[in-house]
């Protein structure tokens, strides 16, 4: 699905009202518990029953008994009227707390699908979509869907067949009156209409507005540091209230049309109770219809108009479901760009040598990043990449990992392509190490193995203990089990840098890719690291991309780059005796460094 079709679905208003095509697919998740919900529906049908024959039994009370005067008939009816009512109570308990149980459960089973889709979508698509956004499709959307999945369809069907029996026992009671009762139909239905097609575009709105308000509080909140640096507060707040009062009127914009509509509903029920008096008055003095007949239908008058009210919120529950099943089902639909082969090879990376032939590569379009791009790195070989932001050097590492897919050319490793390999296997085997370095909520030994049970404590401590965080963990009162706050907060950067270390060496990968690692730690600390990366790198191939040349002096060679092409390529010394673009940014460096 192309991004100007994402956008679109976010900006838009789109589609039916009630799209058949997403209706479908919406009851398809209905299908592991069809034997609830039959069950769950004819509770539904025998609590409208129950509801619709109080009435009737009214007329029988009226007539029969009270007119009568057979008392001991009086309390009969009267003791079937309780009895409908306690049943119905039951029955209703039982009715609720069954489609809430089936609708947790749907939206259980729908939230684990979204969830598990999005982490096989590759990177491509997290570049053109704000997390925001997509956290909304979780939570949000899936939590709208609650509604119809627990109560609102299941419960449409009781109204409906509440209406049915209303108009069964009016119709049988006494046809003529309950045409007149229904003449009010046409103004009900015409205020219905307009109604609805008011408040569709209402709920559409407000949920694009909600996806841009947690796409905005995402960004701050997450860049809370910049806001505050540069006092960008007052402005932030500023372009806040503005979505945030353009989400309140269009909320505001769909009570008033709630505000104007129902009490348009009460006043034709009231018309046609009005008319029920006014003509069945006239048929009680004509001896032609009796009193229990007319109170009786002013009973399902009101019975008849509530389940009408009903349908009217339920179906615009349906139309905001619809809204958001339409970005739901958008999400789904998302194809991952990167897809394993059919002729998927196991793991067969044993050395890690690694080869680029010719190998061209855009992120959009034809905005070639890489340009025709070869090189070899043999098992256990120590390479750099240098060269100026926006060269190519960390497209490099995402391509290695297949994060984005080439335009053309081939990558191999250990011969072999890396369109054979499983994209799980194929990591596996690779580590990186980023300048950005991520931590997750929980303990510091969570964030090294990542929850993969394989890892032994052992490994764990090695690991540790090889990047000199040792000293550290044991000076914390949990040591491996202190707890880590959301992006590692409380730890200084080259705390997190040091267990992102550990992370990729607990693995002991066969591929170890250092970008920038070493850029944002104080120089004991990358002390530390260098003396790590010396002993960690002996029969293990290494990547490392670095600003500072000061630290790949001693690779086995050096890549230099520019604008996506390869420049040079050689050891340090080489590179400086051909007084070339490394020789530049190496007597820059040098020169920048005497003054600091």
């Amino acid at each position: 699905m192309s991004d100007q079709k994402i956008n679109k679905s976010e900006d838009e208003v789109l589609g039916k009202a009630i799209d058949s095509q997403i209706m479908k697919r919406l009851l398809s998740y209905f299908k592991p518990y069809y034997k609830h919900i039959i069950i769950a529906t004819i509770l539904t049908i025998t609590i409208s029953a129950l509801a619709a024959i109080r009435p009737r039994l009214t007329a029988v009370a009226i007539d029969d008994k009270i007119m009568n005067k057979d008392f001991p008939g009086l309390q009969t009816i009267v003791l079937i009227m309780l009895g409908t009512l306690i049943l119905q109570g039951i029955i209703q308990y039982g009715m609720t707390y069954l489609t809430s149980w089936i609708g947790q459960k749907i939206i259980y089973d729908l939230r684990k699908k979204i969830f598990d889709h999005i982490l096989k979508l590759d990177l491509k698509f997290f570049d053109r979509n704000p997390i925001g956004r997509v956290v909304t499709r979780v939570t949000g959307d899936v939590e709208v869907l609650f509604e119809v999945f627990s109560s609102g369809l299941v419960t449409a069907f009781g109204d409906i067949f509440l209406i049915l029996w209303v108009l069964y026992f009016m119709f049988t009671l006494d046809y003529k009156l309950a045409l007149v009762t229904l003449s009010v139909l046409p103004v009900l239905i015409y205020a219905t209409s307009v109604f609805r097609k008011r408040v569709r575009d209402s709920y559409r709105r407000i949920r694009i507005l909600v996806a841009k308000l947690n796409a905005y509080i995402q960004e701050h909140v997450t860049g809370i540091l910049i806001v505050q640096y540069f006092g960008k507060e007052k402005r932030t707040i500023a372009e806040f209230e503005t979505i945030n009062r353009d989400h309140t009127d269009q909320n505001n914009k769909s009570v008033f049309y709630y505000a104007v509509f129902f009490p348009i509903v009460e006043l034709i029920g009231a018309v046609s109770a009005g008319l029920i008096i006014w003509y069945g008055g006239g048929q009680v003095v004509q001896g032609a219809v009796s009193i229990g007949v007319i109170i009786s239908f002013i009973q399902f008058t009101e019975m008849f108009f509530r389940p009408i009210r009903d349908l009217s919120e339920k179906y615009n529950i349906l139309q905001t479901a619809m809204a958001s099943s339409e970005r739901i089902f958008s999400l789904l639909d998302e194809k991952p760009e990167i897809k394993d082969s059919d002729v998927n090879e196991k793991a067969v990376i044993k050395n890690g040598s690694i080869e680029f032939k010719n190998v061209f590569f855009a992120y959009n379009n034809d905005d070639f990043v890489l340009k025709n791009v070869s090189f070899k790195i043999n098992d256990g070989e120590k390479v750099a990449f240098v060269g100026a932001t926006g060269a190519g050097k960390s497209t490099i590492i995402n391509l290695l990992s297949r994060f984005y897919e080439i335009n053309s050319g081939m990558i191999s490793i250990d011969g072999t392509d890396i369109k054979k390999i499983k994209q799980k296997e194929l990591r596996k085997y690779i580590a990186i190490v980023l300048q950005d370095v991520f931590l997750f909520s929980g303990s510091i030994r969570s964030n090294i193995t990542l929850g993969n049970k394989d890892i032994s404590e052992q490994s764990v401590l090695t690991a540790i203990d090889n990047v000199g965080l040792s000293r550290f963990i044991n000076s914390l009162p949990d040591k491996l089990d202190h707890p880590v706050n959301e992006r590692g907060s409380t730890l200084s950067v080259g705390q997190k840098q040091l267990i992102s270390f550990a992370r990729a060496l607990v693995i002991d990968p066969k591929i170890l890719i250092l970008d920038e690692a070493t850029s944002s730690v104080d120089t004991n600390t990358e002390m530390l690291i260098q003396d790590a990366i010396r002993k960690l790198i002996e029969g293990r191939t290494s990547i490392i991309i670095a600003h500072r040349l000061s630290t790949i002096q001693k690779c086995d060679k050096i890549i230099v780059m520019h604008k996506g092409e390869i420049k040079e390529m050689g050891t340090h010394q080489e590179l400086l005796e051909n007084n070339g673009l490394y020789y530049k940014l190496y007597q820059l460096q040098y020169k920048e460094e005497n003054i600091t």
